[in-house]
């Protein structure tokens, strides 16, 4: 039976993918501008984050919308197709659940933060417009 269920959502995955995808693509907001030192500061602190996530997960594109929004240019990996992105979001964050920011301190003491409202809530609250 469990193979039942995850062959109709792998399915419903391939049919309606390329459909959140395109949306995405033309529902993308404008780009928070910031002053060229502004932005390369941002970039700076960026550079601690990734974000581990599906390519069509609905929970992980409103997070990307948020990036976008905020200019945010945080590392993507993917933790469906790619095997090492996956093991590590397992063994660091705990569980295999997306959308997941890693944050990494400047102490280099690591957070896992899950939940699309609270990644974006983080990011908002990190990096204001």
């Amino acid at each position: 039976m469990r193979w039942l269920i995850r062959s109709f959502f792998k399915t419903l995955r391939v049919v309606i993918g390329p459909f959140l995808l395109l949306n995405e693509k033309i529902s993308a907001p404008k780009g928070l501008v910031r002053s060229p030192e502004a932005q390369a500061a941002v970039d700076a602190a960026c550079r601690q984050l990734a974000l581990y996530q599906f390519k069509t997960c609905p929970f992980c594109i409103k997070v990307r919308q948020q990036l976008r929004r905020l200019s945010l240019n945080i590392e993507l990996r993917d933790a469906q197709f790619d095997a090492a992105n996956r093991a590590e979001l397992e063994q660091g964050g705990g569980k295999v659940m997306v959308p997941c920011l890693k944050i990494t301190g400047a102490d280099g003491q690591v957070e896992w933060l899950y939940e699309s409202e609270r990644i974006n809530a983080w990011l908002q609250e990190r990096f204001p417009g």
